[in-house]
C-alpha cells in the first residue's frame, strides 16, 4: 500500500479517502477577520411550494413554486466586551445615522467608574431632557443634514456582512463554504449565578448560501480528496 507524503511512511492510503471536519476544524471569517468568539452557526433555507387542485380529482395536479427565505442564528462567547460589535469596530464598520438620534455616550473603558456616570447623547438637536416638540424648531435646509456616520451600537444597525467558514482538519483535507448578505434581526444575552460563562445569540436572515465543498489542498494529491470536483479558492 503506498503512503502519502503528509505523515511521512507511517500515514496509510485510506487516511485520504473519506473526510470529515469538526467544528474544531472550521473557522468563520467576517471579510478578513476571523470571528473567534463564534461557538455555533446555523442556518435553514425554506420555500413556498403550494398544491395545486381541480375539479374532479381529490389528488394534488400540480405544486407551484414560490419565495425562498434564508434564515439562522449565531451564538458566541463575550469574554470581557460584546464580541460581534468589537469586530466590526475593529474593521471599521460604519453606518448613517440620525445625528439626533438618543445613543448611548461611549466613555474610557479603562476607568472603572466611567460607565456608572455615562449617559446617553445625542449629537444634534435638543437636549434629551426636551420634550418632542422642542424638535419642530430644528431647521433643515438640505438632504442628510441630520445624517451621519457613526459606529453600530446595536448589533441589528450592522450593514450586511458576509460569513465564511473555512475547514481544515489534521489529514490535510479542506473545506469551504459562504453565507452571504447577513442582516442582523434580534440579539439576547443573560448573566445567571447557574452560568459559567455568557453568552450571547443572534438571529439572521441572509440572501444566499454557497454549500460547504472540498476545497483543494497543498497537503494533499487531488485524487485524494473530492476527486475532480475539489474547487480551488
Amino acid at each position: 500500500m503506498s503512503t502519502s507524503a503528509l505523515g511521512g511512511v507511517l500515514a496509510s492510503e485510506i487516511s485520504r479517502s473519506y473526510n470529515s471536519f469538526a467544528g474544531s476544524d472550521i473557522k468563520a471569517v467576517i471579510g478578513q477577520f476571523q470571528f473567534a468568539e463564534l461557538q455555533a452557526i446555523s442556518y435553514s433555507i425554506t420555500r413556498e411550494k403550494a398544491p395545486v387542485y381541480t375539479l374532479g380529482s381529490a389528488d394534488v395536479r400540480a405544486y407551484s413554486r414560490n419565495k425562498r427565505g434564508i434564515a439562522g442564528s449565531l451564538i458566541w462567547i463575550n469574554f470581557d466586551r460584546h464580541a460581534l460589535l468589537n469586530l466590526i469596530q475593529q474593521a471599521a464598520g460604519t453606518f448613517v445615522a440620525d445625528a439626533d438620534e438618543i445613543r448611548p455616550q461611549y466613555t474610557d473603558v479603562s476607568n472603572g467608574s466611567a460607565v456608572f456616570q455615562s449617559s446617553v447623547v445625542r449629537d444634534l438637536g435638543p437636549s434629551i431632557t426636551s420634550t418632542i416638540n422642542a424638535m419642530d424648531a430644528q431647521t433643515i435646509n438640505s438632504v442628510g443634514a441630520t445624517s451621519e456616520l457613526a459606529t453600530p451600537w446595536y448589533s441589528d444597525q450592522i450593514l450586511p456582512f458576509d460569513v465564511t467558514l473555512s475547514g481544515a482538519n489534521e489529514y490535510g483535507a479542506m473545506c469551504a463554504a459562504k453565507i452571504f448578505g447577513l442582516e442582523i434581526l434580534n440579539e439576547g444575552s443573560g448573566i445567571s449565578i447557574d452560568d459559567a460563562v455568557t453568552e450571547m445569540q443572534a438571529t439572521f436572515v441572509a440572501r444566499v448560501v454557497e454549500p460547504m465543498a472540498a476545497v483543494a489542498s497543498p497537503y494533499q494529491p487531488a485524487s485524494g480528496i473530492g476527486g475532480t470536483n475539489l474547487v480551488q479558492v
